[in-house]
């Protein structure tokens, strides 16, 4: 499968978008929704590409849907029923719904696990549950506290410890907030908490918020983090998308990390919608050939696009002096 032609000329054209987008709408859904955006992604053992798509109901509360394709961009297959209800009653952390999943394999556990947001009556926080099939779920419930989101797994131990990336927001500093990463024995106590990125100041596209938006891609030069960046303006925000690089034994080193947002908003389903002027990849799936990466995002909170790119030219892109990159 070649590479996707850019629609424009932005003025770093590391991503091109899929001609066909949007690639999933509420209008294709097999039951009422108001809009489905934020998919976690992941490539299953049989070669199709599955996507656990966040659906806001007409009430305004989200689940989550599975999706499936054999060439993960067209012919696909949506759940006629919500794959992953939010569980109120027996988890109150899902109170109004569940959000924005990630999802890794965990060779060590024989396992998928995802990492979503749950809504609690004190505010979004980071859940866990693990899956071998998509079909059924062991939910361990709140595994960080409220607020905090755009969480996801490292797949293996460091020094014996399992790893994850989140962004909790400090509500004395709540103009402000960024990704750090934390450490575990259990994946469900966590400690050691050390800021990883933080938001820049000033004029710069990042410099207000940031998230963590795909999980973490394992390379031969370290973990590639796809972040989003929220910057606020006269008209409102903008959602963008930048990179970093993580060393591959110590996720807290940080190697690299662009000036510059490699994807923004630009065609109309991206610039209008429910929240207009939002790119915000959750999943990302590597293709065969090892360099072609498909980043699934949701498009103005209202549909799933996708894009594509070379891995090897992201690196490339990173690796260069004025990204921070020293060899």
């Amino acid at each position: 499968m070649t590479l996707f032609t850019p629609t424009t000329a932005p003025a770093i054209s590391l991503f091109a978008r899929y001609p066909g987008n949007p690639i999933l709408t509420a209008a294709q859904w097999p039951y009422p929704a108001n809009s489905v955006f934020n998919p976690g992604a992941v490539l299953l053992p049989s070669g199709e590409t599955l996507l656990l798509a966040r659906v806001e109901d007409r009430s305004g509360m989200s689940h989550l849907t599975t999706v499936l394709s054999a060439d993960g961009l067209t012919g696909w297959r949506i759940d006629t029923t919500p794959t992953m209800p939010a569980l109120p009653l027996d988890c109150p952390e899902e109170l109004w719904g569940i959000e924005d999943p990630r999802i890794m394999w965990m060779p060590e556990l024989s396992r998928y696990a995802i990492t979503y947001t749950g809504y609690s009556a004190d505010g979004p926080l980071v859940c866990l549950a693990y899956t071998e099939d998509f079909r059924t779920f062991d939910r361990r419930g709140a595994i960080l506290l409220p607020e905090n989101k755009d969480a996801a797994l490292f797949p293996r131990r460091f020094q014996g410890r399992w790893a994850i990336i989140h962004r909790p927001v400090p509500h004395l500093n709540a103009a402000k907030a960024n990704i750090w990463v934390s450490y575990s024995d259990d994946m469900q106590h966590w400690g050691e908490h050390t800021m990883l990125l933080e938001a820049r100041n000033g004029a710069f596209w990042d410099a207000d918020k940031i998230g963590l938006s795909t999980s973490p891609i394992e390379t031969a030069d370290g973990w590639l983090l796809i972040y989003h960046g929220v910057r606020k303006t006269a008209g409102g925000v903008i959602y963008r998308v930048g990179l970093a690089l993580l060393d591959i034994d110590d996720p807290c080193h940080v190697l690299a990390r662009g000036d510059e947002w490699v994807f923004r908003p630009e065609t109309n389903y991206e610039l209008t919608g429910d929240v207009p002027n939002v790119v915000f990849p959750c999943g990302a799936v590597l293709g065969a050939n090892g360099d072609q990466l498909r980043v699934y995002y949701g498009a103005a909170d209202t549909s799933v696009a996708v894009a594509t790119a070379s891995l090897a030219a992201l690196l490339d892109w990173l690796k260069q002096p004025r990204n921070g990159w020293r060899s």
